[in-house]
């Protein structure tokens, strides 16, 4: 090799190590050690796996696609995303369009036989599993192992004798019953069902919602860790037994504590090549939805204690003089990399294809929009199904999931609750920007397009098209999971940038830039004409959580009976930026 291509080498490997992350968010300090949450974003019941000194991590996706994302990690603190498990939800006449809270609950990652598994549970229609030889895909098309209603939150344990057990939860809103874990023997390929299902653990009172369990094994014992308590305020559970089948003892390893962090639990245990044990849970933030953190775990006791260990006034379980609280920040886990990287969050969108950060609110349709040659992303108007439409199919949802439909909903001008073409990705900071240049070409009046942050609330930026002019206009809803509608303010009218001069179909077109500005929960939007000076478009607005998922910000292309051509949005760019002040 000679000596200029050894220098090259040399200096890209010294960039590569000394990388410096440039997400809004950044756990790392630099210095040894970290800030939590390791992942400000909505990966909600993370799992995660070590193979060798590399980390894999998945979260419930619900009804987003791509679902089953896939992280990427040297050191448990720094991740990436570097695919997805899942390309389309089926029944396709079901995820097409949004099912707000349905679709993949709390999947479970495991590394078996040189191939990685992904196990989860769909509420309404029984426990899947996807494999692949490579984590960043691709994935083989996912396979029912039980078909039956009310399962969730499986998790697969391969025993060192080849036989294969899995546990699950229960879903209370289709099942009827909750708070109660069952395991099963699968078959060794983990593909079916080969034994009946046995109770293990009935959290009954003292441990209530016990849900969300995995399954490992060490020193001799089954050890099944899981959330107790809910979502918010609740706990993690520890517990253990000579078989499979139980019965188990158990210990709360971890709870909230003196510290501000609730609801600490639900989540991975990963032991390292270094011979450490560390354990990823969630916690609920609200509008932003369930972020991870991480914390060290210690077996001297012979039970896993989770975070700082304090005395507690009472026992809770087997042998409980001790619990664990989460820390906010600690020593990094030992690894051989010094890197530091965050998630995907900015995209130019000059690579035919989209960023891995960005997903649908339903399974994937062409006409939602492709990338270009020209390094944009262009989203078509996609035509909002009518009142009517909504009701029928939420009433067809409802049926599906055994709910029952629900009465006296509202038939009013429709909103994005329905949209199954929005483009999102979550917020990774509680306080960032997001700036974007964009051009919409409308073909007809009633097509706009622009930004949005989605949830149960959301607000959007748009441009939409009024004769031969577009109207700057706030689409806001509160109340859009009970199907209210949106209300629409005019801030502004602005004159095309261009106009076509063919005489079929002709479009006319305006080039502007949208930002968004989040800080702790509010949200602004600005816009500006040139790049430079901005003006505010509107009052601010309160971010709300969507269902089971945290709010999600993107774009948004919509027309109403559309009759002719469909208009478009070119997004050339979107950056997100740390807020500094």
């Amino acid at each position: 090799m000679d000596k200029m291509r050894k220098i090259t080498l040399f200096i890209l490997y010294f960039i590569s190590i000394h990388a410096v992350s440039q997400g809004v968010w950044c756990p790392d300090r630099g210095d040894g050690t970290y800030t939590n949450p390791v992942l400000y974003a909505d990966y909600s019941d993370p799992d995660a796996i070590a193979v060798g000194d590399d980390y894999y991590l998945t979260a419930s996706s619900f009804n987003c696609i791509p679902g089953l994302p896939i992280l990427h990690s040297k050191d448990l603190v720094n991740w990436t995303i570097i695919g997805h498990a899942l390309q389309e939800q089926l029944p396709k006449e079901l995820f097409d369009l949004p099912q707000h809270g349905k679709g993949v609950w709390a999947p479970a990652i495991r590394y078996h036989n040189g191939e990685f598994y992904i196990y989860w549970g769909d509420p309404d229609q029984g426990i899947f599993m996807v494999k692949a030889k490579d984590p960043a895909g691709p994935w083989e098309k996912p396979v029912c192992v039980i078909a039956e209603s009310g399962m969730i939150d499986p998790c697969p344990l391969w025993d060192s004798d080849g036989r294969c057990y899995l546990v699950n939860g229960w879903a209370a809103s289709r099942a009827g019953l909750n708070s109660v874990l069952t395991v099963r023997e699968l078959s060794a390929d983990g593909t079916r069902a080969i034994g009946q299902p046995r109770i293990v653990f009935d959290g009954g009172q003292v441990n209530h919602t016990t849900e969300g369990p995995k399954f490992y094994k060490r020193d001799g014992y089954y050890w099944i860790l899981c959330p107790a308590g809910g979502v918010a305020m609740g706990w993690q559970l520890a517990m253990r037994s000579k078989s499979p089948y139980g019965p188990y003892k158990w210990k709360r390893v971890m709870w909230q504590g003196k510290t501000d962090i609730n609801g600490p639990h639900q989540g991975a245990w990963i032991h390292t090549v270094f011979n450490e044990d560390w354990f990823l849970h969630f916690n609920d933030k609200g509008a932003y939805g369930r972020v991870v953190y991480l914390q060290p775990v210690d077996w001297s006791s012979g039970w896993p204690m989770m975070g700082s260990l304090t005395p507690i006034p009472i026992p809770k379980g087997e042998g409980s003089d001790y619990i664990g609280e989460p820390y906010a920040k600690y020593r990094k886990p030992k690894s051989n990399s010094i890197v530091i990287v965050n998630p995907q969050e900015s995209d130019e969108f000059n690579d035919g294809q989209l960023g891995l950060q960005w997903q649908w609110h339903a399974n994937y349709n062409q006409l939602f929009g492709m990338p270009t040659a020209d390094g944009t992303m262009r989203l078509y108007t996609y035509d909002l199904p009518s009142p009517g439409e909504r009701l029928r199919e939420r009433r067809v949802g409802e049926l599906c999931s055994g709910m029952g439909a629900s009465a006296g909903m509202g038939l009013g001008v429709g909103s994005l609750w329905e949209a199954p073409n929005l483009l999102l990705q979550k917020p990774t900071a509680p306080r960032f920007t997001a700036t974007t240049k964009v051009r919409f070409a409308s073909k007809e009046d009633g097509q706009y397009g622009g930004l949005v942050m989605m949830g149960r609330d959301y607000s959007a930026l748009v441009v939409y098209r009024q004769g031969d002019a577009f109207l700057l206009q706030r689409h806001t809803c509160i109340g859009a999971d009970e199907l209210q509608s949106e209300t629409r303010q005019t801030l502004v009218t602005l004159k095309p940038t261009e106009r076509d001069t063919i005489p079929y179909s002709p479009a006319i077109y305006i080039d502007l830039y949208l930002r968004m500005t989040v800080s702790d929960g509010q949200c602004r939007y600005s816009y500006s004409l040139d790049g430079k000076c901005y003006k505010d478009a509107g009052e601010s607005f309160t971010m709300r959580e969507g269902k089971w998922i945290g709010a999600k910000f993107g774009f948004v292309a919509e027309c109403k009976d559309r009759k002719a051509n469909r208009g478009w949005l070119d997004v050339d760019w979107i950056r997100v930026e740390e807020l500094k002040n």
